[in-house]
């Protein structure tokens, strides 16, 4: 990609990204060069919570100020690419439960990619957020290689989620919802102390991986935990959702209750890499979410006890990589507006 200025105007006909989230929307343009036409996040409003008819027409506004900034005109636009947050199915119908950033009754079962389609009148297509930044972690790490290379991606957030990609195209199963690796139960041995209670997962499950390497995993499972061995730990003076935020910067510090709660997310991220070595062997694991935003030696320390605790055959091991997730504020947006160039491609 051609990094000299951070707005360019494009040589060919495009197609647009869009990455909704709880608070706003990021867009981008790729050109059919390959070439994405802004070098920064591109934000509004999302206004999720004023309902669906709202948050709608803030994609829009989102698509059309990013043709106006790169100074596209409409005419040259393909298609256009979305993510949002899960779960949905894969043609982007918001869960008939619901969900975090989707809580309203009036966003249960909602369409959010036919509306938007509907809404400027070029196709649409849909992927989640994590399987978006998984595909965009993929075409960025194999370039022309990337149609014939797999990728497993462990995006971790406030939960964890995740992409598989084979051949160069994710895999979004038949009702959409492949990926879920946050959901993934692993082996606890070599993971939680001898007497540490079964993290217990919000979606119900006991000791798959979001109940370990996620935002609420910490909050609900390990930092309680952690605390019972650090009593005089400064955190212990504090709300344990805001001390759950407040560790990643003592984890930037070499603080022993930190590295110890990050240290087993590692593991059960190891755990979940192990795994998929044994059901699709891939090329490449790329880590995503808060540690990658970390300090460089935090984020190094932590992608290096991932590899350690993932078990490869020595064939694997000759053959697959291990790396971060690049761009990751801006790489749902990138990774959808792939999505959308390949769509059209095809």
């Amino acid at each position: 990609m051609d990094q000299n200025s951070a707005v360019r105007t494009p040589a060919s006909w495009v197609v647009v990204g869009l990455d909704n989230g709880g608070t706003c929307n990021n867009a981008t343009v790729l050109d059919a060069t390959g070439q994405f036409l802004v070098d920064h996040l591109v934000e509004n409003p999302s206004r999720v919570q004023d309902g669906p008819e709202s948050a709608v027409e803030a994609l829009a506004e989102a698509f059309t100020g990013i043709l106006s900034l790169t100074s596209t005109p409409l005419s040259l636009v393909r298609a256009v690419g979305l993510d949002t947050p899960g779960p949905a199915s894969a043609t982007g119908v918001i869960s008939s439960k619901g969900s975090t950033n989707f809580s309203q009754v009036s966003w249960h079962g909602f369409d959010i990619r036919g509306a938007l389609e509907a809404r400027i009148g070029l196709p649409v297509l849909y992927h989640n957020d994590a399987n978006a930044a998984a595909l965009y972690a993929h075409h960025r790490h194999f370039g022309a290689e990337a149609p014939a290379r797999s990728s497993v991606a462990a995006i971790v957030g406030t939960g964890l989620g995740g992409g598989v990609v084979e051949a160069g195209k994710v895999i979004s199963g038949a009702a959409g919802m492949a990926g879920e690796l946050g959901h993934v139960q692993i082996p606890l041995h070599g993971v939680l102390e001898e007497g540490q209670p079964v993290p217990v997962c919000n979606c119900g499950f006991a000791g798959d991986v979001e109940s370990i390497a996620s935002l609420t995993g910490i909050t609900n499972n390990l930092l309680p935990y952690w605390l019972t061995r650090f009593p005089e730990h400064p955190l212990a003076d504090e709300p344990v959702a805001k001390a759950a935020k407040m560790l990643r910067g003592y984890g930037e510090k070499e603080d022993p209750l930190a590295l110890a709660v990050f240290g087993q997310q590692a593991r059960a991220i190891g755990k979940l890499f192990t795994i998929a070595a044994n059901f699709t062997d891939p090329a490449a694991y790329f880590l995503g979410g808060g540690v990658v935003e970390a300090a460089p030696h935090f984020r190094q320390w932590f992608l290096n006890t991932v590899r350690e605790h993932t078990q490869l055959r020595r064939e694997q091991q000759e053959a697959a990589t291990f790396a971060l997730v690049p761009d990751l504020d801006m790489a749902g947006a990138r990774g959808a507006a792939v999505a959308a160039l390949e769509s059209v491609s095809a």
